[in-house]
């Protein structure tokens, strides 16, 4: 029941129009247009180097988050989420559809941002095990407050709270203008947001070849944890 109904959220997700304009494409112009041009400085060496990992962390917040947070909250505006919790599939397996449903839209986003990059020159670094443990805690901070917005605010509010959120972090986040661009005071705050967290991790390991980012995965752990243990106790299901 599990398996089925991640193919069914998988589906309804990549048939979305708009879905599919914010989880794929406005990645992909992105890093395209500021790999061509040079818009932002961001520091020696190629620009697709530092934008590639931001475009990668970006594209992990429009789907666990943005994108799950919006079709969430109008799934339990319109009742979706009540007649869904009343049928055989338990409460838990439906959370963990959407979630498979997640993991496997990100597997394509990557694969093709990858593909991409590596078609604009990009030379990246570092092990594979830890890109996937930060995008994995990433997806889960990223899900946990998706969810926490979807299900406490109305349909509408998500809509708008989730994108302005998104907008924010695509600009303040180390994205695409690196943190050292900003004031000394707001580097600290902005390295704490989860963005930011998965980003920087992403950007040492496949940029300049670290090992285990351990403090910017212990940041997206704790965004993990805070958010999934809220979502958990205050969501509602219509």
């Amino acid at each position: 029941m599990i398996a089925a109904q991640a193919a069914l959220e998988t589906r309804m997700l990549l048939r979305n129009g708009e879905q599919l304009l914010l989880t794929v494409i406005i990645p992909t112009l992105l890093l395209v247009l500021f790999s061509s041009i040079d818009i932002v400085d961001t520091g020696a060496g190629k620009s697709v180097d530092f934008l590639a990992p931001g475009i990668l962390a970006l594209a992990v917040m429009s789907t666990a988050f943005t994108g799950q947070a919006i079709a969430t909250g109008f799934e339990r505006r319109y009742g979706v989420l009540k007649r869904l919790a009343s049928s055989p599939l338990p409460r838990w397996g439906l959370m963990t559809a959407k979630t498979a449903s997640v993991l496997v839209t990100e597997v394509l986003q990557v694969l093709l941002l990858t593909v991409i990059a590596l078609a604009l020159g990009w030379s990246p670094h570092g092990g594979v095990l830890p890109v996937l443990l930060l995008l994995l805690a990433g997806t889960a901070a990223f899900s946990g407050l998706g969810l926490l917005m979807a299900g406490t605010l109305k349909a509408e509010a998500t809509l708008a709270a989730a994108n302005l959120v998104f907008l924010l972090l695509l600009v303040g986040g180390g994205v695409i203008v690196p943190l050292d661009r900003f004031p000394s005071g707001a580097q600290h705050v902005l390295g704490l947001l989860p963005v930011s967290a998965l980003s920087d991790g992403l950007r040492d390991v496949l940029q300049h070849g670290a090992g285990m980012p351990w403090g910017d995965l212990g940041i997206l752990a704790v965004w993990a944890a805070a958010g999934l243990a809220a979502a958990g106790r205050f969501f509602r299901w219509e």
